[in-house]
């Protein structure tokens, strides 16, 4: 096994279900593997298993799709060092990258070139703990920062930090009710009095497909 060889959990076409990009046709790259535990995941079967691939049989395999759009996500990407090189790879092949990650692991090494879509923990995300705030001065006006709000008190919570932080001047910030959990209407109705310089989003593909894997 060669040190870029990377656990892969799926390789799958969908339209993108979140952030900027939202409705594109987007190849997802789901690596294997994921410190966090988050309450609400709703891709634990991304913790183990997996199959070991080379980036190049990756690449190979992004390149059936007519699609300029690649997304690599997990599990948590960055817990495997290969990742960095694949994200590399992709960006010189000419794809528009983008990385979804925790906010747990160090992004300052991630290649200028490739969009970070972060999240910021809530309290009831059960692993507020796990955010790495140093993680925020990586972020520019290409990236976005994500909270998954599963009541109202998250909701203040990520107001206090959007504005401890200045995030709104960082980069875009997006709020996503967590699904079953925060009605996404009484959501929108709060960012709307509150005025919040943020996008409001929920996931598409969920709406389309369900908890469906791989869409």
């Amino acid at each position: 096994m060669k040190n870029s060889d990377l656990r892969i959990s799926e390789i799958f076409y969908s339209l993108q279900g979140e952030s900027r990009t939202v409705g594109l046709p987007t190849v997802f790259i789901r690596l294997t593997g994921c410190p966090l535990r988050c309450q609400y995941c709703d891709t634990s079967y991304a913790f183990s298993g997996g199959v070991m691939q080379s980036i190049a049989s990756i690449i190979e395999q992004v390149a059936q799709y007519k699609t300029r759009y690649i997304t690599v996500t997990g599990g948590e990407p960055l817990a495997q060092p290969g990742c960095m090189e694949l994200l590399g790879q992709l960006a010189d092949k000419g794809y528009q990258v983008s990385l979804e990650t925790s906010g747990a692991i160090d992004v300052s090494t991630v290649d200028a070139r490739i969009v970070k879509v972060m999240d910021l923990k809530t309290p009831a995300s059960d692993e507020e703990h796990r955010n790495l705030y140093t993680n925020l001065q990586y972020l520019n006006t290409q990236d976005q920062i994500k909270f998954v709000l599963c009541d109202a008190d998250d909701y203040a919570w990520s107001k206090a930090k959007m504005a401890e932080y200045q995030l709104a001047q960082k980069c875009e910030v997006l709020f996503s009710p967590s699904m079953g959990q925060q009605d996404p209407t009484e959501l929108a109705e709060w960012i709307l009095a509150d005025q919040l310089p943020v996008r409001f989003q929920v996931q598409l593909h969920k709406f389309l497909w369900g908890d469906v894997a791989g869409k």
